[in-house]
C-alpha cells in the first residue's frame, strides 16, 4: 500500500484534472475523486489533499461514512 506524508498528499487535492482527489483519515487515505460531496477537492470548508482528521470532530455525520470510501494507502503526517 503506498505511503503518503502531508507534502505528497497534499498534490491530490482536486486542482490538476488528471489526477485523483484524496484525504487522510485516521492513519488511511481515502479516494474522493467520485464521491459527489467533494465538488473540485472540497467539501464544505474542508479540502481534499489534507489530513481531515481533527475536522471530523465538528462534522454533523459519524466516522462510519468515511468507512464507505475506497482506501489508498496510509497516511504518516
Amino acid at each position: 500500500m503506498e505511503k503518503f506524508n502531508e507534502e505528497r498528499l497534499r498534490e491530490f487535492d482536486g486542482s490538476d484534472p488528471d489526477k485523483p482527489v484524496y484525504i487522510a483519515y485516521d492513519g488511511k487515505v481515502y479516494d474522493v475523486t467520485d464521491n459527489p460531496l467533494f465538488v473540485d477537492g472540497v467539501h464544505y470548508e474542508h479540502t481534499a489533499g489534507m489530513d481531515l482528521t481533527e475536522d471530523m470532530a465538528d462534522a454533523p455525520h459519524t466516522d462510519e461514512v468515511i468507512g464507505e470510501l475506497k482506501v489508498v494507502g496510509e497516511y504518516e503526517g
